[in-house]
């Protein structure tokens, strides 16, 4: 996580960046101090990278890489006005002693690449290019199933899905009828029918819940960390047997990011048995 001091909004690279609306930097860091505190609470390890004066973006860590068994895959960001935080998390990596592959192709990370068991779900359409799809599945040596997104509300695949049983195997504690939620109005029609297939027993969100940042989220596979503004799929949490726990996040939505987005999970290398 990345403590949100330099937090504003002064340009724009999606539709909820508005830089004529104010942005309050002391709510931003209050909202996401309760979400740093919740997890600490709950028994879960945060890191911390040095927030740079002038990114006021690197909050949303989840773009700033994608982590399995020890291995990083740095991001290279589609905008300019990010790509000054490549070096940030490359260097962060490095330090903490993660093998850190530098991209060739434009990749934002976790908010377009997520673990779901042993499959990687990447997002295409808006941020990440499909030779990035390529990549990732090169780097890890996972199965890639690639996913177009079409509305330019989720430019993110981490707007559109939420993987709910990180966990590979049993869901401490969780259901396993479901292991993830999403969207389907935001992906186009096969990337539809893709999910339907391998997730046939997913939650699917209404838009007002997806419109909200409801999917934004992040699980440990019992406790689903959520907007309160998600009300339907709060509802449809409890009903699958998970804790949902509600996070207001709304001032760092003004610079389109929620839960997820400011919320890197780093999978460490697991030991040999």
């Amino acid at each position: 996580m990345c403590r949100p001091e330099h937090f504003t909004v002064s340009y724009t690279i999606n539709p909820w960046m508005e830089p004529a609306k104010p942005t309050d930097t002391a709510k931003a860091v209050a909202q996401w101090q309760a979400l740093y505190d919740t997890y600490v609470e709950l028994g879960h390890e945060v890191e911390l990278i040095d927030p740079a004066e002038g990114l006021p973006d690197m909050v949303y860590t989840a773009n700033g890489g994608f982590v399995i068994d020890g291995v990083a895959y740095a991001p290279k960001f589609r905008f300019a006005e990010r790509a000054g935080e490549e070096r940030h998390f490359i260097d962060w990596f490095r330090a903490a002693g993660f093998d850190t592959i530098v991209p060739e192709e434009v990749n934002e990370g976790e908010g377009d690449f997520l673990l779901a068991g042993d499959v990687i779900l990447a997002g295409t359409g808006f941020r990440s290019t499909g030779d990035s799809h390529r990549e990732v599945g090169e780097v890890f040596g996972r199965e890639v199933v690639s996913l177009t997104l079409t509305d330019p509300r989720f430019y993110h695949l981490d707007t559109a899905i939420s993987v709910l049983d990180p966990v590979v195997g049993a869901a401490k504690g969780g259901p396993d009828a479901a292991n993830i939620a999403y969207l389907p109005g935001a992906f186009n029609e096969a990337s539809q029918q893709i999910l339907a297939e391998r997730f046939p027993d997913a939650i699917r969100v209404s838009d007002a819940d997806g419109a909200v940042f409801g999917l934004n989220s992040a699980s440990d596979g019992y406790n689903v960390f959520i907007s309160p503004r998600a009300t339907g799929f709060e509802a449809q949490l409890r009903e699958r047997g998970y804790n949902p726990v509600l996070i207001d996040l709304s001032e760092l939505l003004l610079g389109g990011g929620g839960i997820k987005c400011c919320t890197l999970e780093l999978r460490a290398k697991q030991a040999s048995s």
